[in-house]
This record gives structure tokens, sequence and C-alpha cells, in this order.
């Protein structure tokens, strides 16, 4: 059955039109707190502001534009392979135990989605996209190459679907899975922020801005490290965990990269010589 354009048009400018009501609640939040908390002096509307603003909307309308037939492709073929005893045993589960389960689930395949976009030199070279951001203010989050978000995403919903722990076809699922993502998208803003707050012994439950500041450093020191979102435990299992008393006094990558939205769509896809991130020769501590 054909769709209605105009109707199709109205989804994509209501879902738009949302996306600018959150971004003032963000810039209200945060632009304030930046400015009294700054870890860094720097400016509002500084370099590469206009792109980020361009990819806050790209990243908030894409994944629900692209992901639903992969995902439901994947989530398929997953099925074949699983159980179906488990698939029973996981669907009584009570919603609680199943929002944790998401939760840790989520967490897991995103850090090793994430650890290997700085590890394999395909990915990295979209991965680096989002590593240019030169001052890290809570905008700098939404800063991804479309590939490197559709890659990202699939793999953390991928185990989250096909485990059956929540489905967007169940009212309660569906809402558990939108709460979590709203959370560490939330969760996102913050670590990626201006601010030089530290939280103490919860920095071993939470991740921080310190702990992720330290993995956009750019200044002779460690980036192979603190690939968590939320969990920062995930680095220490896996031995990637750095979170000094210091902080980072330079962010960015080495490489050139285009100031221009435009541009940064397509510089990975040109025929050069793969990027690849700082490495470091320490052990993570």
């Amino acid at each position: 059955m054909a769709t209605d354009p105009s109707r199709d048009l109205y989804a994509l400018l209501y879902a738009a039109a949302k996306l600018g009501l959150w971004l003032a609640v963000f810039a209200a939040i945060f632009v304030p707190v930046e400015r009294i908390f700054a870890l860094h002096s720097q400016k509002i509307f500084r370099k590469g502001i206009a792109a980020d603003l361009s990819y806050y909307f790209l990243t908030g309308l894409l994944p629900g534009l692209v992901l639903a037939a992969p995902l439901s492709f994947a989530v398929l073929v997953i099925h074949h392979v699983i159980p179906v005893g488990v698939l029973a045993g996981i669907a009584a589960w009570p919603i609680w135990l199943k929002a944790c389960a998401t939760m840790i689930v989520g967490e897991t395949a995103y850090y090793w989605a994430h650890r290997f976009s700085h590890q394999i030199p395909l990915l990295w070279r979209f991965h680096a996209v989002h590593h240019s951001a030169e001052h890290l203010d809570f905008l700098v989050n939404t800063r991804m190459h479309p590939v490197d978000l559709v890659w990202s995403r699939m793999i953390m919903l991928t185990p989250i679907f096909a485990l059956g722990l929540a489905s967007p076809l169940r009212f309660g699922d569906g809402l558990v899975a939108t709460a979590i993502l709203l959370i560490g998208s939330m969760w996102g803003y913050f670590i990626h922020s201006n601010v030089r707050w530290r939280l103490g012994r919860f920095e071993w439950i939470l991740t921080t801005p310190a702990f992720h500041h330290w993995h956009h450093t750019n200044d002779g020191k460690r980036r192979d490290c603190n690939y968590a979102s939320m969990f920062p435990w995930l680095d220490r299992i896996f031995g990637t965990h750095h979170l000094p008393n210091a902080w980072p006094e330079r962010y960015g990558i080495d490489e050139p990269m285009p100031e221009s939205l435009a541009g940064q769509f397509i510089h990975p896809l040109a025929p050069s010589r793969p990027l690849l991130p700082a490495k470091d020769s320490r052990v993570a501590q």
C-alpha cells in the first residue's frame, strides 16, 4: 500500500519539532552549567558548532528511518540459533529484571562496537569524525557520521531485541527500550560536557566527564581507553580503564578533518590512507 507523502512529511516535521524542543531543554541545562563550572574556557558558539547542530537533528531522525529493516533481519537470523526455551524463559522475567538485563547487554554490546571502531581502520575512518572535535561540550555527543551511528546502534540494539529483552511491538517492552535509550543519550550529553566535576566513589559505578574526556585526549597521552558509555567497570573488566586525577589538555585528532557537514560526510570515503587512532603503549590503569 502506497504511503501518503504529506503524512510522511508531517511525521518528519513533527519529529524535528520535538528534537528542537529537546535541544532547547538541553541548552537551558548545559549552557549555564558549562559557564559556571567550566573545565576549559571556551565560547558557546565555538568552532564546529554549526555542524554539530546539524548532527543533533540527523542523529535524532536517522536511526528510526534506516535501522528498522536491518534490525528486523538480524533478529530473525539470530532467533534461528537461540533455543526456544531460552527465549521463553526470558519472556517470563519481570519487567525490572528485563530492564536491568537490557542495560547490561546493551552497554556491553556498545562497549565492543565502540572499541572495534577504534581498532578496525575502516570503522575508525568514520568514528574519527566524532573525535575530530577540538573542544568538548554537551553538543559534541551527537557528532557522529551516519555510518558510525548505524554501526553502533545496530550492535547495541540487535542482542537486546534478539534475546527478547525488549520489543518495539509490545508497549511495555518498547517503553523500557525507549527509556533506556533516552537515559543513555542524556548521560552521553553529560560525559561530553565541559564541566570540571568529579564524582568520587561513584566514578567506579558510572562514567563521568573526566572518564570520557580522557577518551578524547590528543595531548600525546592515551586515547585507547574508556570505551563504555555508562558503566566504567566494563573497562575495568576488559583492561581499558584509565582515570588519573588530572584532565586532558587537548582534544581532537592529528589528521585534518573538514569543518563542514558535507565535508565530514565525504571525508571517510576518500580513497586515501586509512586513518588510525593514536596508540599508547602503557597498560590501562
